[in-house]
């Protein structure tokens, strides 16, 4: 396969990071930069060192010579751009949370299957090797008792809305909150490993001015096991998340890229089954992306993985009275 033309919707921080991970990755490039404003892309393509050119425009976008796009917009946007992707016959690897909620998550595939273009989201746990790893030691756990998973991280913007600003990341009407932003990891790791869950689960969350939801916790029931779910964009935390069972515990420094995971018997013996120098493992999705591309068709159960965690959100944003204006439809 030639070089697969990648074209990035938004520029914003992450969008960043995808540039990094895309030059440790073989015959990919970027092809094209979509932008609110010119300036705001020229500036993004320069900062990156990019070659390729900047359009405010999706039509001009989409038809200028790209294979593919990575959708990094705003959360509420998400369902647009890739409906609008697909239909150019573009595939689409989308930034998590894929979609508002799971209405939108199931539109979404069905037009990209409909289109026979790919769409994946870009959920870096589920792509990371190191979660394999994870799952070859599960068995030497015994029968699971709890798994702790935890992701808390004090968001750059929250500064900004105490003092009476109104920042994006804080802004319900763009499909924004704790559980969509950061939750959405430790749910999507769990969903992975365990699958759904055995019964009905329990939330709560902290909930911020003007709706947004700043933090929360949630219990997933999976017959002899509980998983935790703990996420925050409003305070940090020191606590790695703990998978355990009779037979010992799995320690991940931190979930969504882990750089050292560690196992520990009942003799308190610790084992280090995996260690990275790497913070970003983008290039990871990327290249299930491109694989996906070239099969033909992407792994079904994780597709159905992103729909079992887009559900589970929804359930604790019903639980907790989170709304967008996406769900008004």
């Amino acid at each position: 396969m030639s070089d697969l033309k990648i074209g990035i919707i938004g520029t914003g921080m992450i969008s960043g990071m995808f540039c990094d991970a895309v030059e440790e990755v073989d015959s990919v490039t970027v092809g094209a930069v979509l932008s609110r404003s010119e300036e705001r892309g020229e500036g993004f393509v320069r900062e990156n060192r990019l070659d390729c050119a900047v359009f405010t425009d999706f039509e001009a976008f989409a038809g200028s010579g790209i294979d593919a796009v990575y959708v990094a917009s705003p959360n509420c946007l998400h369902m647009k751009h890739t409906i609008e992707s697909v239909r150019r016959r573009l595939h689409v690897l989308c930034e998590k949370p894929i979609a508002s909620d799971a209405g939108e998550y199931a539109e979404m595939r069905r037009e990209a299957e409909k289109c026979e273009r790919i769409l994946l989201e870009a959920m870096r746990p589920a792509h990371d090797p190191c979660y394999v790893i994870v799952r070859e030691n599960l068995p030497r756990l015994g029968t699971l008792r709890r798994a702790a998973l935890e992701y808390c991280q004090y968001s750059s913007r929250y500064d900004r809305f105490k003092a009476g600003e109104s920042p994006r990341a804080f802004d319900p009407a763009y499909s924004n909150a704790a559980v969509m932003d950061i939750g959405v990891y430790p749910i999507s790791v769990c969903v992975s490993l365990f699958g759904a869950p055995s019964g009905e689960i329990k939330s709560r969350s902290v909930i911020l001015r003007g709706g947004m939801e700043g933090a929360g916790e949630a219990i997933l029931p999976y017959g002899d096991m509980t998983a935790v779910i703990s996420y925050s964009k409003i305070h940090d935390s020191v606590n790695p998340s703990v998978i355990s069972g009779e037979g010992g515990s799995i320690i991940i420094d931190k979930l969504s890229s882990p750089k050292k995971i560690v196992f520990i018997g009942r003799d308190g013996k610790e084992e280090v089954l995996f260690t990275s120098e790497k913070d970003n493992n983008m290039r990871y999705e990327i290249r299930a992306f491109v694989e996906a591309i070239r099969k033909g068709e992407a792994d079904s159960k994780f597709g159905d993985d992103t729909a079992i965690t887009i559900s589970l959100i929804d359930e604790i944003r019903r639980q907790n009275g989170i709304r967008f204006p996406a769900d008004v439809k």
